[in-house]
């Protein structure tokens, strides 16, 4: 199974030397927006991406604490990164949706993992795939929840 291009992307630079910031740096000159929060791809495989943002200033809000825009802006990081390397490239996948809990002040900087429970058949239907996405600060406790529905239907011959 084919799957887009971003994971052998991936999949080329990990091992080397500076290689997760070179993809990093790479997604964001795919994906602008992706860079304000300055993010670092830890880990990427089939059902599971998790992605690192520091605390700046450019993410801090009126109290100083991790934006909760931004901490959305890292959970779709996570999400856009597991569903390019979940997805195969028979198929295509768009977000729909996103609800989101922030569950605690995000007072440092943060890690998103986004991961599937299971990986579901990608057949000829389109179907919804609500992606849970846990944001984590430096200490370990979870500041915020998410769950990203992507729309996955096949590509068009």
């Amino acid at each position: 199974m084919a799957l887009l291009s971003t994971y052998p992307l991936w999949r080329g630079l990990v091992g080397k030397p500076g290689g997760k910031q070179l993809f990093s740096a790479a997604m964001c000159l795919r994906v602008p927006y992706f860079g304000t929060v300055l993010p670092t791809v830890r880990e990427l495989r089939a059902g599971h991406c998790s992605v690192t943002a520091p605390k700046w200033w450019g993410v801090h809000n009126h109290i100083g604490t991790f934006h909760a825009i931004a901490a959305c802006n890292l959970a779709e990081i996570a999400m856009g990164m597991l569903a390019e390397a979940t997805v195969p490239a028979s198929h295509r996948w768009l977000p729909k949706g996103m609800e989101v809990s922030y569950v605690a002040k995000a007072e440092t900087g943060l890690r998103a993992v986004a991961e599937l429970p299971e990986i579901p058949a990608f057949g000829d239907d389109g179907f919804d795939l609500p992606v849970p996405v846990r944001i984590i600060d430096a200490r370990g406790a979870t500041v915020v929840t998410a769950t990203i529905t992507i729309w996955i239907t096949p590509r068009k011959p």
